[in-house]
């Protein structure tokens, strides 16, 4: 683990010049991140062309398979927005160096986001020591990762005599089935298929409880932001819309329909998902729970249960300028 994060803050040392880089000039185009498998209201906004006709440009979107790959794609220049970033994955990055702001909190999913223990072994809660010397499957540098280490320090158990593998999820899940894995870690479409093979060691609301928080944000380089100003609230202000119509629900099966075919999902499947994910309201987002204070407080924390897991080297004194309010202010406005 600490090799394969040592290698990708290494690279986010070279993201200073790839920012400023992609910020120069007229934009006549972006290319936003996001993940496949993971339902959310943006989603018809982005069917619709909602995001093109706001910004008044075309956005081309471009799936991932974990928040690791889209810091890296921001370093390069080759994203300029990234939705539904894990926390964990943008604290590594941060810390490495690379200059990321969190401009929205996206999601919250402690349900969505889990380990699950093969059936077979018959390890739970109770007897979670057992999964020392196991074999386990995690994305690593992720919300599932940071997850992992903190239900395993929560259990005792020594992470030393793991062997640990990096994978994602909907890799992880067929590994597990076909048992060679004892163990995973992941999310969204991924994490359903594993509950098919094993069972998790907490609850969300029990992972809550230990100050266990599981929530993604849409994240975006410092200088892009800074450059592009108007575009970035222009995009939060599509999001924030479509936020607002699901929450009410006046969506309903119509808006889930196209949520899961652009998620990649069958309709049972994305309405099982997005039943546990929960979509903040701008002025929650903004206030002292999130953006106000607590976001930048928790990646602080995040980023001292790596260190101590020798995952990173070294931590950043504060996060406050990792968090910008500004660009979702001004979208409230729109």
């Amino acid at each position: 683990m600490k090799k394969f994060l040592t290698t990708l803050l290494a690279s986010a040392a070279l993201a200073v010049s790839a920012q400023v880089a992609q910020a120069a000039g007229e934009l006549k185009e972006i290319s936003v991140a996001y993940f496949l498998e993971w339902p959310m209201p943006m989603m018809e906004s982005k069917a619709n062309g909602d995001y093109d006709k706001a910004l008044g440009m075309k956005v081309n979107w471009v799936s991932f398979e974990t928040g690791t790959a889209m810091s890296a794609a921001m370093a390069s220049g080759d994203i300029q927005i990234a939705v539904s970033q894990g926390i964990p994955p943008f604290v590594v990055a941060a810390s490495g160096g690379q200059d990321l702001q969190v401009i929205d909190v996206a999601v919250s999913y402690s349900d969505n986001d889990n380990c699950v223990v093969r059936t077979d072994l018959e390890i739970d809660k109770s007897n979670a020591k057992d999964l020392e010397g196991k074999t386990v499957a995690i994305p690593l540098g992720t919300a599932a990762h940071y997850g992992f280490l903190r239900q395993m320090d929560h259990f005792g158990v020594d992470t030393a005599t793991l062997k640990i593998v990096d994978m994602p999820p909907t890799d992880a899940a067929p590994a597990l089935a076909q048992k060679n894995l004892d163990f995973a870690c992941g999310y969204g479409g991924g994490l359903a298929r594993m509950k098919e093979s094993g069972n998790v060691l907490l609850t969300g609301a029990e992972k809550e409880e230990l100050g266990i928080l599981v929530f993604d944000v849409t994240s975006a380089p410092a200088a892009f932001i800074s450059e592009h100003p108007d575009v970035v609230a222009k995009f939060l202000s599509v999001t924030a819309k479509a936020n607002e119509k699901w929450n009410s629900g006046k969506g309903g099966d119509a808006m889930l329909e196209v949520i899961a075919k652009e998620a990649g999902m069958d309709l049972a499947a994305a309405k099982t998902a997005i039943a546990t994910m929960k979509f903040p309201s701008v002025e929650e987002q903004l206030s002292e729970k999130w953006l106000g204070g607590g976001v930048q407080t928790f990646m602080g924390g995040v980023a001292g249960v790596f260190k101590e897991a020798g995952n990173i080297n070294a931590t950043l004194d504060s996060y406050e300028t990792n968090a910008n309010k500004a660009p979702l202010m001004a979208a409230s406005k729109m």
